[in-house]
């Protein structure tokens, strides 16, 4: 697997990884689930997105967008396109994502919908905390923050 910064020519895949991967959500939620609302044009300009590839045709099976707000950095969303997942591709993006942030910050924050029980499930495995719950753009969240220790 190879990690690198997404380029313009990676957004139309950014957008189908979505949709391939928070699908499986669209009856749980009874909704598009936030990640496939995403702006990722606006992401790619404002914002850093890691995407990554594997070998043998380098393509884009996953990517993770990390944002800068008034009170620290946020992994906005992390996915992985279902014909890759089981292989740690999400958990070597997010060992990427810390990587970039050391020196720059000493924790991040994440949400996830309450109803993607699998996924809060991975993000306390990896050492993230739970910080607090509510609603947010008619979403119930789920937060998170890690403390970044090397």
């Amino acid at each position: 697997m190879h990690i690198r910064q997404a380029t313009e020519r990676d957004v139309s895949a950014l957008r189908a990884i979505a949709t391939d991967a928070y699908a499986q959500y669209l009856e749980v939620i009874s909704r598009k689930p936030a990640p496939m609302l995403a702006d990722f044009d606006h992401h790619l300009q404002s914002d850093v997105i890691f995407v990554a590839m594997i070998q043998p045709r380098n393509h884009v099976v996953g990517y993770a967008v990390l944002i800068e707000k008034t009170d620290g950095f946020w992994l906005e969303n992390i996915a992985v396109a279902t014909a890759s997942g089981g292989r740690g591709i999400g958990t070597g993006l997010i060992a990427h994502v810390e990587t970039y942030l050391f020196g720059r910050t000493d924790s991040y924050q994440l949400y996830t919908n309450v109803k993607m029980v699998r996924n809060i499930g991975w993000y306390e495995r990896l050492g993230f905390v739970e910080t607090g719950r509510g609603v947010e753009n008619g979403f119930e969240r789920v937060y998170f923050r890690k403390p970044l220790t090397f």
